[in-house]
């Protein structure tokens, strides 16, 4: 299996670029970005497998951006970095399609078993869909 192409969306920019850093050695491909909006103009001009997303940020929060990459690609796995969990926004999270969400920090360990799972359960569906016929037309 080929290694996910990674987005990670965080305002925190230490952070970010720690968790860039961290990723990459780890032979992750990551694209790392500051805002939901950027994450949103990045996701229109390429595609990613997985998107880290951090759920409070200025200007678009987590939950609207997720919202926002489910209109361009409902495809992707969207996983919520958040130092904030609630039951309401975990709900909300999974109802918008999130694929799972951490709590920050996480040991990276734990944000990598997700960033594989992640991944495996689009490379899953996306097979499915191949192996699935096209409806007949109707003559």
């Amino acid at each position: 299996m080929t290694e996910p192409r990674i987005l990670l969306v965080d305002d925190e920019e230490r952070f970010r670029t720690n968790l860039e850093k961290l990723l990459g050695a780890q032979g992750l491909a990551v694209t790392a970005i500051d805002s939901g909006a950027a994450a949103l103009e990045e996701l229109r001009r390429q595609p990613f497998d997985v998107i880290v997303l951090d759920i409070r940020m200025p200007g678009m929060d987590g939950l609207t951006t997720l919202r926002e990459i489910r209109k361009i690609n409902p495809e992707v796995e969207v996983i919520i970095l958040t130092g904030h969990a609630s039951m309401d926004a975990a709900m909300e999270i999974i109802q918008l399609g999130g694929y799972d969400y951490l709590m920050k920090p996480c040991p990276l360990e734990e944000l990598l078993l997700k960033i594989d799972a992640a991944y495996e359960k689009k490379v899953e569906r996306e097979k499915r869909v191949k192996k699935t016929p096209p409806p007949e037309a109707d003559s």
